[in-house]
């Protein structure tokens, strides 16, 4: 049985009680800090599920796809059929799943692996989106759309907590803490040696018994799951849903950042990059609103500042830094601790 480290035991409990003390310190900004928290939290879950592929080579520019669909099929579920969303997300997240396996299947089999991989779960991605903007009667097209309000906005049935900001951050916790034990429970299996052997050779690791293509469909419904549910998580805290927010390419950019930047082989890397993130994004749009030299000179782009910000940072991540902020740090420290040990 594998000993608990005082330093997770410790930040769980800074994490249980940051509400109460964000109460305490900022409570007349209580709710805007509440939010930045659950933001972090929700996109995490979501970035730890897009990093169990990609930490084997997997590299997915889909995944937006997954989270779109786990947050529309849940509202369309929700609004035209009345089906409470506590049938509605397993739906959702089943068909994410159906679909990570459709696209993946031939994909594994054909042995369509690096750039081509990439450019088939783009091509994914774009057909989602379209289609949630082809069918706007439904989906409210490009503009978006949001869940039909149960009651006050507070519904275990509705999964609605609007109002309560706090409620809502113990959700996203324990979401959180979900996603931290999949990849726990995928790290010590022995699937995580055979897709380590197979991103190193997948001929070598088929020689030897390893069913390849079973291997990877398995990190794919795993990893498509996961995202689904935190996009229809996402969609219940945010109450709008929009296709450029939760389907499009950008947003599957952004996990592909966020995790390279946190730190794709850490467990906590995905978390650290979903912070960073959020807390640049945050950072530059505060930065352009109080400034109305930054607003004349940019224009209408300001908005697409951190997008473009993320693309910069990207490259010079995967130059100088590859192994992402966590990873760095934790590769410097095992390397000091071997060097006092010589």
């Amino acid at each position: 049985m594998s000993r608990v480290r005082p330093g997770y035991v410790a930040g769980l409990v800074a994490l249980l009680l940051l509400p109460f003390a964000i109460r305490l310190l900022f409570a007349s900004a209580e709710k805007y800090y509440l939010h930045l928290a659950i933001q972090i939290l929700l996109w995490a879950f979501i970035y730890t599920g897009w990093s169990l592929m990609g930490r084997f080579g997997l590299t997915s520019l889909g995944h937006g796809a997954f989270t779109g669909i786990g947050a529309y099929v849940t509202l369309l579920l929700w609004n035209f059929a009345g089906l409470t969303p506590l049938l509605g997300i397993p739906i959702a997240v089943g068909l994410a799943t159906v679909l990570g396996i459709l696209v993946g299947y031939p994909c594994f089999r054909l042995r369509i692996t690096g750039h081509y991989f990439a450019l088939m779960t783009l091509a994914m991605t774009e057909f989602v989106r379209l289609c949630i903007v082809g069918l706007r009667d439904w989906t409210g097209g490009s503009l978006g759309t949001q869940p039909k309000r149960y009651g006050d906005g507070i519904s275990l049935y509705a999964v609605q907590f609007e109002p309560d900001r706090t409620l809502a951050y113990f959700v996203a916790l324990a979401l959180w803490l979900f996603g931290l034990w999949v990849w726990v429970r995928v790290d010590r299996s022995m699937d995580r040696y055979a897709l380590d052997a197979a991103a190193q050779d997948e001929d070598a690791a088929a020689s030897v018994g390893i069913d390849v293509t079973r291997e990877k469909l398995k990190i794919t419904a795993t990893s498509a799951a996961m995202c689904a549910l935190g996009g229809a998580m996402f969609g219940q805290y945010q109450m709008y849903i929009g296709p450029d927010t939760i389907a499009g390419l950008g947003v599957s950019i952004n996990m592909v950042f966020a995790v390279i930047a946190g730190g794709m082989w850490v467990m906590l890397g995905p978390t650290f990059g979903a912070f960073f993130t959020q807390m640049l994004a945050e950072g530059l749009r505060v930065a352009i609103q109080g400034s109305a030299t930054l607003k004349s000179l940019l224009g209408a782009s300001a908005l697409a500042l951190d997008t473009a910000v993320y693309g910069l940072l990207l490259i010079l991540f995967i130059i100088y830094m590859p192994k992402g902020i966590l990873g760095t740090l934790a590769e410097h420290r095992a390397r000091r601790r071997r060097d006092r040990l010589r």
